[in-house]
C-alpha cells in the first residue's frame, strides 16, 4: 500500500485557470514618436497572440491588453508591459491572466525579441514547447520534454463520472489537467518552495488573475511524485483532486480541512474494496501503538511537510466515511453544502459546525467527535 504522504495532497488555490474571448489591446504610450507606432506595436503584439496556439503546441487562444509602451535601452527598442489573457478553447470560463514583458526591436518593422513573466506564477509553455492529449472529459496539458500527456487521460475520464455520481451535474463535468515536466516545474507554477511539495503528487488550483470567486478549475501534477505511484494510487489522486474541482464552488475559507479533504478521499476511494486498515494504515499503527486521537484533525495539520499529515488525511477519510455510512451518501453531500453555504456572522468555527452538526445529521459536533473516535479505535480491532 502506497503511503499517503505520496499519494495525496494539499488542495490549493490560485493558480491556473483561462478563458473569454481576447480583449483588443489598447497601446498607451510614453515618449514614442506617434499614434501610428503604438498601432503598430498593438497588431504586433495581436499577430503574436494569435499565433500562441502553433507556437506553444498547446490549445490556446489569446490576448494582449492593458499595453504600457515605453522606450526601450537603445534605439529601435521598446519595452512593453501588458496582460496575455489566455484560454484553453473549451474549458475555462474566465481569462487567466498572465502579466508578461516584452522588448521589441525595430527592423522593417517591429517584432518581439524576448518575453518573459512580469510578475506572478510562469506559464506552462514559459517552460518549453507543449503537446497534449484529449480523452472523452479530459483534457491533459504537458510538455515536449516531459512525461506523456496521454498517460492521465485515461485516469481522468474515469475521474469525472466517479465524481459525477456522487457529487451530480451541477459542475462542468470535465477535467483540465497540467502536467510539467520536473517537480521545480511544478513548484515554480505554484510559486512555492520546492522543498515544500516533495512528495505531493498532485494540486487543485485556479487561474492566476482569475476573479476572487471563481472556483478552482484545473489540476496540476507533480510529475516526479505521480510517477512514482502505483495505477491505483494514480487514480485515487485524479479522482481525490477531481473531488476538489467539483466540489470548490460549495467550499468556503470557513470549511474544515478535515471536511474538504475527508470527502475528497472519501469519493476517491469509494467502491474501490480496500479495507480501512489498507486505505488508514500510518493511522492504523498509531492506534495499534496506543495513540488514539481524540480530536478531528486542524487545518494546520494538513500543511506540507507537516509531520502526521498521512495521518491528518486518514483520520479524515474516516471521518466522511462514518457520516456517510450512519446517515448516506446524499446526507455527507448536503452536510457539506450546507456548511459551505452557512451565514457565520456572530459564530467562531466551532459554534458554527456544531450547529450545522445539529441541522444536518442531528447530533451535536461533540457527540460525532466521539462516535468517531470509537471507529478509529476499532481500526486495531
Amino acid at each position: 500500500m502506497l503511503s499517503r504522504r505520496g499519494a495525496l495532497l494539499l488542495a490549493a488555490g490560485g493558480l491556473a485557470q483561462l478563458s473569454l474571448p481576447p480583449v483588443a489591446p489598447a497601446a498607451t504610450g510614453r515618449g514614442l514618436g506617434g499614434a501610428d507606432e503604438r498601432t503598430e506595436v498593438a497588431a504586433v503584439l495581436d499577430e503574436r497572440a494569435r499565433e500562441l496556439s502553433a507556437t506553444t503546441g498547446l490549445p490556446l487562444t489569446a490576448g494582449y491588453r492593458n499595453l504600457v509602451v515605453s522606450p526601450g535601452t537603445g534605439p529601435g527598442r521598446l519595452t512593453v508591459t501588458a496582460d496575455l489573457d489566455v484560454r484553453v478553447a473549451g474549458y475555462d470560463e474566465y481569462p487567466a491572466v498572465y502579466p508578461r514583458r516584452l522588448t521589441l526591436t525595430r527592423a522593417d518593422g517591429w517584432r518581439v525579441e524576448r518575453e518573459d513573466a512580469a510578475s506572478g506564477p510562469p506559464a506552462l509553455w514559459d517552460f518549453g514547447t507543449g503537446r497534449s492529449a484529449r480523452g472523452a472529459q479530459c483534457l491533459v496539458l504537458g510538455l515536449a520534454a516531459g512525461p506523456d500527456p496521454a498517460g492521465p487521460v485515461a485516469i481522468g475520464d474515469r475521474a469525472v463520472p466517479a465524481v459525477s455520481a456522487v457529487w451530480g451535474t451541477g459542475w462542468a463535468g470535465r477535467l483540465l489537467l497540467e502536467l510539467p515536466a520536473t517537480e521545480p516545474q511544478f513548484a515554480r507554477l505554484l510559486e512555492a518552495d520546492p522543498a515544500g511539495w516533495t512528495g505531493m503528487a498532485a494540486v487543485t488550483v485556479a487561474a492566476p488573475g482569475a476573479p476572487s470567486h471563481t472556483p478552482a478549475d484545473r489540476v496540476l501534477i507533480n510529475p516526479e511524485a505521480f510517477g512514482r505511484l502505483s495505477d491505483f494510487g494514480r487514480q485515487v489522486v485524479v479522482t481525490h483532486e477531481t473531488t476538489h474541482v467539483a466540489t470548490r464552488a460549495d467550499t468556503r475559507a470557513w470549511t474544515p480541512l478535515w471536511l474538504s479533504e475527508g470527502v475528497a478521499d472519501w469519493t476517491a476511494y469509494r467502491d474501490s474494496g480496500r479495507t480501512p486498515r489498507q486505505i488508514a494504515p500510518e493511522l492504523a499503527r498509531d492506534v495499534a501503538a496506543g495513540r488514539v486521537p481524540t480530536a478531528l484533525p486542524a487545518d494546520r495539520d494538513f500543511a506540507a511537510g507537516t509531520t502526521g499529515i498521512a495521518q491528518a488525511y486518514e483520520q479524515a477519510w474516516l471521518a466522511c466515511r462514518l457520516i456517510a455510512a450512519r446517515f448516506g451518501t446524499a446526507r455527507l453531500v448536503a452536510f457539506y453544502r450546507a456548511v459551505g453555504a452557512a451565514d457565520g456572522a456572530g459564530e467562531d468555527r466551532d459554534q458554527r459546525m456544531d450547529r450545522l452538526f445539529r441541522a444536518e445529521l442531528g447530533l451535536g459536533k461533540d457527540e460525532f467527535t466521539r462516535l468517531w473516535v470509537a471507529e478509529v479505535a476499532a481500526l486495531n480491532a
